[in-house]
C-alpha cells in the first residue's frame, strides 16, 4: 500500500515540486498585479496556490497516460510509474478523474468569469501531451496553457483586464517556452529517435539563442509593467537580480547542464514575484 501511494505521488510529480513552482509564480504574478486596482483577498491566494498544485498534477498524470509507451524509451523517464507498471493505466485514469473533481470543486469557489476561463483552458491541458506528436512546437501550447494561470489568478480579483495583464501574459508565455526548451534539450536525442516534437528539435543549433531572446522578452515585459504602473526604484534594484540570474543561467548552459538551467527559473519567478509584492504594498 505504501509503495502504491508513493507511485501516485511520483505520477503527480509531487516529489518534484519544481513544476508546481514554475506554474505558481506566473499565477501569483497575475494575482498580485490585480492588487493595483483592488484589495487582494487571502482566500483567493489560497485558491491560486491549491489550484496550481492540482492543475500541475493533472497535467503530469494526463501527460504520462499519453506517453507511457514513449517514456519506456527515454532515459530520463523510463522509471516513471506507468512506464514500469507500478500503476496501471486504469488506475492513472481514476486518479486523473479524482484530481479533476477536486479541481472543479475548487473552481466552484470562484466567480463566473474565472470559472469560464478555467474550463476553456482545461481542454488545452488535456491536449498538450498530444501536441508533441502532431505540432512542431508544443512548447508554445504549454506556454499559452500554463501561462494562463496569470489571467485566471487576476480574474479572481478583477474583471477589468488591464494592458499590464496582457503584457504580463505575453511575457510569461515567452518565459515558459524559453525554459521548457532548455528542459527539452535534455531529451533531444531520445525525442528525435522516437519522433516526438519540441522547440529544441525545431530550432536545432539556434535553440539556446532563441530561448535567451524569449527570456529577455519576458524581462522587457516586466520592465514595461513597472514603467506603466510607476513602480519605485526598488523594483529596478530587483531587476539587477534577474539580470544576474540570466547570466548565471547562461554559464550553466555553456556546460550543457540543461536541467539545472531549467531549475534556475524557479529563482527568476521568486525574484519577480517579490518585486511585484513590494510594489503593490508600496502603491497601496
Amino acid at each position: 500500500m505504501r509503495n502504491k501511494i508513493h507511485s501516485f505521488i511520483e505520477l503527480a510529480r509531487l516529489d518534484k515540486p519544481i513544476g508546481i513552482y514554475l506554474l505558481l509564480w506566473p499565477s501569483l504574478l497575475g494575482y498580485v498585479l490585480a492588487g493595483i486596482n483592488s484589495e487582494l483577498k487571502f482566500r483567493n491566494f489560497l485558491i491560486v496556490v491549491i489550484g496550481s498544485v492540482l492543475v500541475r498534477s493533472c497535467g503530469c498524470v494526463i501527460n504520462d497516460i499519453s506517453d507511457y509507451k514513449i517514456d519506456k524509451l527515454v532515459k530520463r523517464t523510463l522509471n516513471r510509474p506507468l512506464a514500469i507498471g507500478s500503476i496501471s493505466v486504469v488506475e492513472a485514469w481514476i486518479f486523473f478523474l479524482f484530481l479533476g473533481i477536486l479541481s472543479l470543486v475548487l473552481l466552484f469557489q470562484t466567480n463566473p468569469l474565472t470559472l469560464k476561463i478555467s474550463i476553456f483552458l482545461a481542454f488545452l491541458i488535456i491536449l498538450y501531451p498530444l501536441t508533441k506528436r502532431f505540432f512542431i512546437a508544443p512548447q508554445f501550447i504549454l506556454g499559452i496553457t500554463f501561462g494562463s494561470g496569470s489571467i485566471i489568478a487576476y480574474s479572481l480579483e478583477s474583471n477589468i483586464f488591464s494592458i499590464s495583464l496582457i503584457i504580463l501574459y505575453s511575457g510569461v508565455i515567452a518565459w515558459i517556452i524559453s525554459f521548457d526548451t532548455y528542459y527539452a534539450l535534455e531529451d533531444k536525442n531520445d525525442d528525435e529517435k522516437i519522433g516526438v516534437n519540441s522547440t529544441a528539435i525545431l530550432w536545432g543549433r539556434n535553440s539556446i539563442l532563441y530561448s535567451k531572446i524569449l527570456h529577455i522578452f519576458f524581462y522587457m515585459c516586466l520592465l514595461s509593467i513597472g514603467f506603466i504602473n510607476n513602480f519605485s526604484n526598488v523594483f529596478y534594484i530587483f531587476f539587477f537580480v534577474l539580470i544576474y540570474l540570466f547570466i548565471y543561467q547562461s554559464n550553466i548552459i555553456k556546460e550543457k547542464r540543461y536541467i539545472d538551467a531549467f531549475k534556475i527559473n524557479n529563482w527568476v519567478g521568486i525574484s519577480a514575484l517579490i518585486s511585484f509584492v513590494i510594489e503593490i504594498i508600496y502603491l497601496n
